[in-house]
């Protein structure tokens, strides 16, 4: 039976997965792994199986919460909601006013993430090696892949859904920003805004059979190749940072539909070459700091859960 302070920790754990789920180009599943639930959080989304709805159907609440590990998701839930109500605008503010910062101290999260990850890996082996780099530099190219024109029909809003919820625990890729390649972005946002049901309906039915089909592909591999697993994902999390480089030369804009211009197409570049192309402050020590408070928390998150884990 889990203590109080397992559920606060378990809270905070879902904070911070729902902050990172804010931020474009930033996973929440890279927040599961590097705080030790992932494997918890795919085996309770995997057990809404027949035998849940077996018994769901049979009115027997508590062994049906019991069987999908309600306590644990319903706590995740509303720390990721609480998240994303308290901090959404503040998180918006960083965004349109000090990205650097904010970029920066998500790349060392991200960094010092990974490599967190990769230390938990006790059996290494040639395979399990190069599947680091794979990963790294799979999640690049789909840093780089263009936006698409796609249809606007329902069978593609489907499958939109059920691609952009893997981001939800595939750790290093964003939901927003597989959104963004599909060219489906725009049209969900417009569609909430309208409340359109019928295509928020399609969408969030492409999400649940998203998530519980990705959910039991990534739990068997993790179950039969651990090793490799672990290392391709900490690879995706590292290829990753290539969309979140604090530093970007902007080459062509959208207009949302807001209205608002937005960049669509950008280029990683050196901070002193930042000065020289955009005539703007690359603010480098500010970003330096930012970079290693993401550290330091990833660091300090850690060593708390150990040492309660110890209690």
């Amino acid at each position: 039976m889990k203590r109080i302070s397992d559920w606060v920790i378990l809270f905070l754990k879902g904070m911070g997965m729902g902050s990172a789920d804010i931020v474009p180009g930033v996973s929440g599943g890279s927040i599961a792994l590097v705080t030790k639930i992932y494997e918890e959080l795919l085996e309770s989304i995997n057990s809404f199986d027949l035998q849940a709805l077996h018994l769901l159907t049979r009115l027997k609440m508590a062994e049906f919460w019991k069987h999908v590990n309600g306590g644990f998701l319903l706590v995740l839930f509303l720390g990721i909601m609480t998240s994303i109500f308290a901090f959404s605008k503040v998180i918006t503010f960083f965004i349109d006013h000090f990205p650097i910062p904010l970029w920066s101290f998500f790349c060392g999260l991200i960094l010092i993430s990974a490599i967190v990850i990769l230390r938990d890996i006790k059996r290494w082996n040639l395979i399990a090696i190069l599947m680091f780099p794979l990963g790294a530099v799979l999640a690049y190219f789909i840093t780089e892949l263009p936006l698409i024109t796609s249809p606007e029909t329902l069978w593609f809003t489907f499958i939109s859904g059920a691609i952009a919820i893997c981001a939800m625990i595939l750790p290093g890729i964003s939901g927003s920003f597989l959104l963004l390649i599909l060219g489906k972005y725009e049209y969900i946002l417009t569609a909430v805004n309208n409340k359109d049901l019928l295509v928020l309906g399609v969408f969030a039915l492409g999400c649940v059979i998203g998530l519980l089909l990705f959910s039991r592909v990534i739990s068997w591999f993790l179950k039969n190749f651990h090793a490799l697993t672990l290392s391709l994902l900490s690879g995706f999390m590292i290829g990753s940072i290539n969309k979140i480089w604090p530093w970007k030369k902007v080459l062509s804009y959208r207009i949302s539909s807001s209205g608002m211009q937005k960049p669509l197409l950008t280029e990683n570049i050196l901070p002193h070459v930042y000065l020289l192309e955009t005539g703007e402050d690359p603010g480098f020590l500010l970003a330096i700091f930012a970079f290693l408070f993401g550290v330091l928390l990833v660091v300090g998150l850690e060593r708390l859960a150990h040492n309660f884990s110890r209690e």
